[in-house]
């Protein structure tokens, strides 16, 4: 089956050019369009994509609502990969903090979107660049902090939140620490539970904005 994709932009031109590069691809499939995140649910209901490519600044319905309305209102929900044009957009940490998966340069290389949306839909690795990483980090407060003492991590699961920090896949992180994926994926699991996150990108801003990591 092919990884289906929904592209959310209100400039007809990304749209097309975004379509036209995935389309490209044999195993991808561009399943919709729309032009505003209003749009965005019962498009996601309808088609069942498997990644939402989404602008994040947007006239009814930026990136950051819609992100939020997709994880809360739609069961199942499908990853979504936030588009900009800055990345130093504050829009994008807001919509990586409210749940989205990924993030990707609207100059970004043919080769470079292709691999973002598989990236985002394998969801074992991360787009989370260094402006991103120091956004994360200029929002850290004692909270997070405290919240990152209380989930008492393991040495062995702070060793991997802190590969996954650095963008590292399952496979990679194993290579790293000369264990088995299976492990890996044994201990992601339970770091995230201990985080309370969602997901791996909301782990690694918990790292960010704990002081766990640094962004240098």
């Amino acid at each position: 089956m092919p990884l289906t994709v929904l592209l959310v932009d209100d400039e007809p031109l990304v749209r097309a050019g975004l379509r036209a590069v995935l389309s490209a691809q044999p195993d991808i499939e561009v399943v919709g369009e729309a032009a505003d995140g209003a749009a965005v649910i019962p498009l996601v209901r309808q088609l069942r994509p498997d990644v939402v490519a989404m602008d994040v600044r947007m006239p009814l319905l930026d990136g950051i609502e819609a992100t939020r309305a997709v994880l809360r209102g739609v069961s199942e929900p499908p990853k979504i990969l936030v588009i900009t044009t800055f990345e130093n957009d504050e829009y994008v940490y807001g919509a990586l903090r409210a749940g989205a998966d990924g993030f990707l340069l609207k100059r970004s290389r043919p080769a470079e979107i292709v691999n973002a949306v598989r990236l985002v839909a394998e969801g074992d690795s991360l787009l989370f660049p260094a402006a991103v990483r120091r956004l994360a980090a200029e929002y850290g407060n004692s909270s997070a902090r405290e919240a990152m003492d209380r989930a008492a991590l393991t040495e062995r699961e702070a060793d991997v939140l802190r590969l996954m920090t650095r963008g590292l896949s399952n496979a990679e992180i194993a290579e790293r620490l000369v264990v088995g994926t299976e492990t890996v994926k044994s201990h992601v699991s339970a770091l995230l539970a201990k985080l309370g996150a969602r997901d791996r990108t909301q782990a690694v801003i918990a790292a960010y904005e704990s002081g766990f990591v640094s962004p240098g």
